[in-house]
């Protein structure tokens, strides 16, 4: 079912990351914004969502196994297996994000700003 993203009233499950990547996060998304030629925006965007991919699969997953305690070796293979997920989807989305231009580039910013929540 299609909604639009404009709707306030959805459900979300959003994480909490640390300060120093929202200070990036807002680093980055200022910069795309006040000097939208640049071309190395691609890169550092790229390089911007590997780092919230990472601190999301970290919260929603790694710190669930963690509080779980399901067990040294269990939880080294989980996090193996989770680390190589990471890796592969970072590798995907940089392929893309690398390639686009400005006002593209510009959608994936506001996506990211609808996401962050400061309550």
């Amino acid at each position: 079912m299609a909604t639009s993203s404009k709707n306030t009233a959805q459900p979300s499950i959003r994480f909490f990351h640390s300060t120093e990547l929202k200070e990036k996060t807002d680093a980055v998304l200022s910069e795309l914004e006040s000097n939208p030629d640049y071309s190395k925006h691609g890169d550092a965007m790229a390089d911007l969502v590997s780092e919230l991919i990472d601190a999301g699969m970290d919260y929603y997953f790694v710190k669930a196994l963690k509080q779980a305690k399901i067990g040294f070796i269990s939880e080294k293979s989980a996090m193996l297996g989770i680390a190589s997920a990471v890796k592969l989807i970072s590798s995907v989305s940089r392929k893309f994000i690398v390639r686009m231009d400005t006002n593209q580039l510009t959608v994936v910013a506001s996506h990211i700003q609808s996401l962050a929540s400061t309550k």
